[in-house]
């Protein structure tokens, strides 16, 4: 089916226009503006209309940068309209909350473009919003309400490994003892979650400092907080990898020790052993010659002489203090 066969309301997940009232209606063509103040288009990456739509609509970049397969967090200001590629914690059922969702938006002063490859609740969010009376009236408020969604969950799943990383600390400290694999899961999410939210934290910050008639000095004001948020918790996130990191250490420091104090015991052990079994060897030769075959108290006098061989072994370690 091509896109000039389908009805404009398949040409996306939902497309509103906007008024500055908050009021919003589905949109009726499939125009990037609309009647209203705004017009919000929302769409799944692998819809197979998505790049005729975009290469019909939008400048050659912003259409290539919102069908990419791949993207990292991005903030980049182009013509008329800004592209920004945003990740939120994955919230998706069966899904792990570190494989971070991405959001790949096209912004002009009247029109939003948003592409989703995975469920974002953010977004839903906004949606509600909008189905309720209450959309954002400007690019900024949409922006400011779309980050405050993200900032507030990552900010709870990080608390969340604040905790469990809590738990492991205070466990270390009351046994001495931690188990490697304990460690596997929070370290791999806090890597996983660095991965995106270190650039991301540069492209909001990169938002937030933007002179650009798309943002007011009210929708700054209100971008703001979110930002902030979001930047605490990348914050946050380093320094949980700072102290998993110095968990591992100890972890493996606690290894390496019990393993040098048992290869300690186990080389005092062959120390001692070593005379008694060089004489139990040298005098267990089956050949002629052998003092003491014919003589009762040999056994009794090669006994002592290991007994006393041994005592002499640990009095010398002692003296050596290596015992």
């Amino acid at each position: 089916m091509t896109t000039q066969t389908r009805p404009a309301a398949d040409l996306a997940l939902f497309a509103f226009d906007i008024w500055p009232d908050g009021r919003a209606e589905p949109a009726r063509d499939t125009a990037l503006d609309g009647p209203g103040a705004l017009r919000w288009r929302h769409f799944e990456l692998n819809d197979p209309a998505l790049r005729d739509w975009a290469a019909a609509h939008l400048p050659a970049i912003p259409a290539d940068a919102l069908v990419q397969p791949e993207t990292r967090p991005r903030c980049d200001i182009y013509d008329d309209g800004l592209i920004l590629n945003l990740r939120g914690v994955n919230l998706n059922p069966g899904a792990d909350v570190d494989e971070m969702v991405s959001l790949r938006l096209w912004v002009t002063a009247h029109a939003i473009v948003s592409v989703r490859v995975r469920r974002v609740f953010a977004l839903d969010d906004v949606r509600e919003r909008t189905l309720a009376g209450e959309a954002p009236p400007d690019v900024g408020a949409f922006l400011a309400l779309l980050l405050q969604g993200l900032a507030h969950r990552t900010r709870d799943v990080v608390l969340d490994l604040e905790a469990e990383i809590e738990r492991l600390e205070d466990g270390y400290e009351l046994e001495d003892t931690i188990d490697h694999r304990a460690l596997k899961a929070p370290r791999r999410a806090v890597i996983r979650l660095l991965r995106y939210m270190t650039p991301q934290r540069d492209a909001l910050v990169n938002l937030l400092e933007l002179e650009t008639p798309l943002l007011t000095a009210q929708n700054h004001a209100a971008l703001r907080e979110p930002i902030n948020l979001m930047i605490l918790a990348t914050e946050a996130l380093q320094a949980q990898k700072s102290r998993l990191e110095a968990l591992h250490d100890h972890a493996d420091a606690r290894s390496a020790n019990e393993l040098g104090r048992n290869s300690y015991a186990l080389s005092i052990v062959a120390a001692v052993f070593l005379p008694l079994g060089f004489l139990t060897g040298l005098f267990g030769v089956n050949v002629a010659g052998m003092p003491g075959l014919d003589w009762p108290w040999a056994f009794a006098l090669l006994t002592g002489a290991l007994v006393i061989s041994g005592v002499l072994s640990v009095v010398l370690l002692k003296w050596l203090r290596l015992l």
